[in-house]
């Protein structure tokens, strides 16, 4: 005989699984009724409803249109004073690189000229950009070597930061001569000894993404080289992975003695000088005739302090040319012990690099820790 079994009445548990179908059906059903694409004004959400079978766009797009609208206002205003006539900007194509530090770039036109403009901004770092439009015009006063002429610095409303540099025809191609020219002029910007003839800068700025002490001035450059640059990236790198306190001692106390030997005059420096801040511009309308073609830096992380500093880094991850290295000699020949102080400069930059990279530079930064031991 089969036993009857009386149906029983529905548990906790039962309406917890129909609640968990439910809410994966639901989950399910957004995804796949949900899209977003990027349009060139801004993130637009286009969204399918299957009931209605119509398509609106969301107020993001309205939002991100309101504030495109309100940085190219606050551009313009700044442009407009920085230059003292009306400015009136568009968004153009181009932008180019943004540097290490994490700036966004982009291009604009000045629709009443015709002039373009390249434009960094940032919302989480607005001394950054600062202190890089306060380093470029101090390199452009020179009148040396060709920099993207800064234009203007402001803030927006909703707290970011931008500066205006003009927009350069980058990618021209180099020769022997360009090469030749831009270590002339290099070396002709390295006559500057700036205002206060002292290691430092205005301000504080940054090498890459890292921030980069240029406060106090100091007058002697051993002194500057061991707090602001060697001591600073000691302490970022917690002692070079973790060196021992005396042996942190001992490698400043080298480096130090190394640098005392050695009495350079405060040269204004680009600072972060790899190769890929440098490159070659055409310039246009500038004089009669033919475009003329000229070496450019750029991106940099100014300062003053030791002209074999910038050298050394040319030399770090390459880019520069024997004819680079002839026109500056031809300019302003390099001392004798060279050698030794461009592994101590060097070593402050693959530190930074372990910074922002990790990796590898560790073991070479102490390899370059041990070289400069047994000078």
């Amino acid at each position: 005989q089969t036993k009857k079994t009386m149906p029983r009445s529905p548990s906790s548990y039962d309406y917890s699984l129909l609640l968990f179908l439910f809410l994966t059906h639901l989950t399910s059903f957004r995804y796949y009724a949900t899209r977003s694409f990027r349009l060139a004004e801004g993130f637009v959400f286009l969204r399918y409803i299957n009931n209605q079978n119509r398509l609106y766009v969301s107020r993001e797009t309205m939002a991100s249109t309101y504030c495109r609208n309100a940085f190219l206002e606050a551009i313009s205003e700044a442009c407009t004073a920085s230059l003292q006539r009306p400015v009136k900007l568009e968004p153009a194509s181009g932008g180019g690189y943004a540097g290490g530090g994490g700036a966004q770039t982009s291009a604009v036109l000045d629709v009443n000229t015709g002039d373009k403009y390249f434009v960094k901004s940032c919302r989480n770092n607005k001394q950054m950009l600062r202190a890089e439009y306060l380093g470029v015009k101090e390199m452009a006063d020179t009148h040396t070597i060709q920099v993207p002429t800064p234009v203007a610095y402001g803030n927006t409303k909703d707290g970011g930061a931008f500066v205006v540099f003009e927009y350069l025809d980058m990618g021209a191609p180099s020769s022997p001569e360009l090469s030749r020219e831009m270590g002339r002029q290099l070396a002709k910007m390295h006559r500057h000894h700036g205002t206060m003839n002292m290691f430092g800068f205005h301000v504080n700025n940054t090498i890459g993404a890292t921030p980069q002490p240029n406060l106090p001035w100091m007058e002697d450059w051993a002194e500057f080289w061991d707090l602001h640059r060697l001591g600073h990236m000691l302490t970022l790198t917690g002692d070079c992975g973790g060196m021992s306190p005396k042996d942190v001692d001992a490698l400043r106390a080298k480096t130090k003695a190394l640098l005392s030997r050695h009495t350079p005059s405060p040269s204004l420096l680009h600072g972060d000088l790899w190769g890929g801040n440098k490159g070659y511009a055409r310039l246009k309308g500038r004089v009669e005739g033919e475009p003329i073609t000229c070496p450019v830096i750029f991106d940099p992380a100014t300062y003053y302090g030791d002209r074999e500093a910038d050298l050394a880094m040319t030399e770090l991850f390459g880019g520069f040319t024997n004819d680079f290295y002839k026109g500056y000699d031809e300019e302003w020949p390099i001392p004798q012990g060279y050698d030794q102080r461009k592994v101590v400069y060097n070593l402050f930059h693959v530190l930074n690099h372990y910074v922002l990279f990790g990796g590898g530079y560790l073991g070479q930064a102490r390899n370059m820790i041990q070289q400069i031991m047994r000078m």
